[in-house]
């Protein structure tokens, strides 16, 4: 079977599963579960642009996934004329401090002499501190006793949600640079620790700034780029083509939307494939993966080494960040909470891992693969419980024991999985093309 036959395989298999879930449990969850494979496969086309192309070990994947979960907030939300009014202008002039704070500082580093600089950087950043907070403090205050219930912040710009994605992959992106500034000069363990420090410090600061994101309440009713169920059952189009394919309206609705979402994700998941792969079988490309493979030898050969690192670890993470902004979108809300390192880092990558390193189709197809699995192993786990335990009565001891923990066997599916893959796909199920 040649490589070309075995990956459309692959996914064609994918396809099927897909579909028997749709014919034995609902086609409205078999959509569901497709849209977010969707979204995990650019994430992991994200984290493998980092890893694969450039072997940059970047575990604060959900850090930059928050923010462009922040970025759909503060781009479609409705503004709050009241918060603005409470303490729009203190926050503002806050801002314009910081600013003018970093600018005094930068000035200080490069212009004083050095045995002073220290000292005046410090006095500068101090005064700067204090003199933010003075006007930070209160507006906060201010926003936050707005309606606290419904809003307590400023809310967004009232924009297309849609425009959030692009927004998003923006502020991955500086967060990125501003992370590899500091730590790709270092050995690669360093920038896993700046990577996972800078996802804390961003997921603390998203549930703790409720002037902001409204914390742990969540922002919810988020608008939607497609319609909303409520418009399709209405429509006279619908209800004749639920009735001709025997579903009901409400079961009908679901699906459109659903499909919708589908169709928007799709095109978003190959416009950054056909770039991905264009961007990896350019000169560029093979430039990225020799300083991979032996970074002494690139840099002797006059690559910028850590420039190209960096350039390659804005670029992964601005993928993540749309990947975020999407996924708030298809929510509907923002929840801070939500945002967990076992599903926003470990499974984004295993989904690399499996798939395959260095391969652009491996790691859409990673997506799919564990992103299925990890919401069908419940199910799935549930039903070969109750197999197992059917010759046993219903208030057996070890039956109710075996079938409530059937809901953590997803845990040891992942586990199986990327066991089973590491022993008989080492490179995983698409494998790098080495030329």
């Amino acid at each position: 079977m040649t490589g070309a036959v075995r990956n459309c395989t692959l996914f064609a298999v994918m396809a099927v599963l897909l579909a028997i879930v749709g014919v034995v449990q609902s086609w409205s969850l078999s959509l569901a579960i497709l849209n977010l494979c969707l979204i995990s496969a650019i994430m992991s086309l994200g984290v493998n642009i980092q890893w694969g192309y450039a072997g940059l070990l970047n575990v604060g994947v959900m850090g930059f996934a928050a923010l462009g979960g922040l970025a759909g907030v503060l781009v479609a939300s409705a503004p709050v004329p009241a918060a603005w009014s409470a303490g729009g202008a203190g926050i503002a002039v806050a801002a314009m401090i910081a600013a003018a704070t970093v600018a005094a500082i930068t000035w200080c580093y490069f212009k004083i002499d050095r045995r002073f600089r220290a000292l005046a950087v410090t006095a500068v950043a101090i005064a700067g501190y204090f003199l933010v907070r003075s006007f930070f403090d209160p507006a906060v205050a201010a926003i936050e006793a707005v309606d606290p219930a419904a809003t307590g912040n400023l809310g967004g710009l009232g924009l297309p949600i849609i425009l959030s994605w692009a927004v998003g992959g923006a502020f991955a992106a500086g967060a990125a640079w501003a992370v590899g500034k500091v730590a790709l000069g270092l050995r690669s363990d360093y920038l896993a620790i700046a990577t996972l420090g800078i996802s804390e410090i961003i997921i603390a600061m998203l549930k703790n700034e409720d002037w902001l994101t409204r914390g742990v309440k969540n922002v919810s009713g988020l608008p939607r780029p497609v319609p909303y169920e409520v418009d399709i059952q209405q429509s006279a189009f619908f209800i004749r083509l639920a009735d001709d394919l025997g579903l009901t309206i409400i079961d009908m609705s679901s699906i459109v939307v659903k499909l919708s979402y589908a169709a928007l994700f799709t095109i978003v998941l190959l416009f950054i494939l056909y770039l991905s792969e264009k961007a990896l079988k350019s000169p560029w490309g093979r430039m990225m993966r020799a300083i991979r493979d032996n970074e002494v030898a690139a840099e002797a050969m006059g690559k910028d080494v850590t420039g190209r690192h960096l350039q390659v670890f804005i670029l992964g993470s601005a993928v993540v960040g749309v990947a975020g902004a999407m996924l708030t979108t298809l929510d509907g809300q923002f929840t801070p909470g939500s945002y967990q390192p076992l599903r926003f880092t470990f499974l984004i990558w295993a989904m690399v891992i499996i798939g395959g390193s260095g391969n652009n189709w491996g790691a859409v197809l990673g997506g799919f693969v564990v992103w299925f699995f990890w919401i069908e192993a419940e199910p799935m786990g549930l039903w070969f419980m109750d197999l197992i335990t059917s010759g046993m009565d219903e208030d057996n001891a070890l039956r109710i024991h075996l079938i409530e923990s059937a809901a953590h066997i997803r845990l040891m599916a992942m586990g199986a999985i990327m066991a089973l893959v590491l022993r008989f796909a080492p490179r995983g199920l698409i494998p790098e093309n080495k030329r």
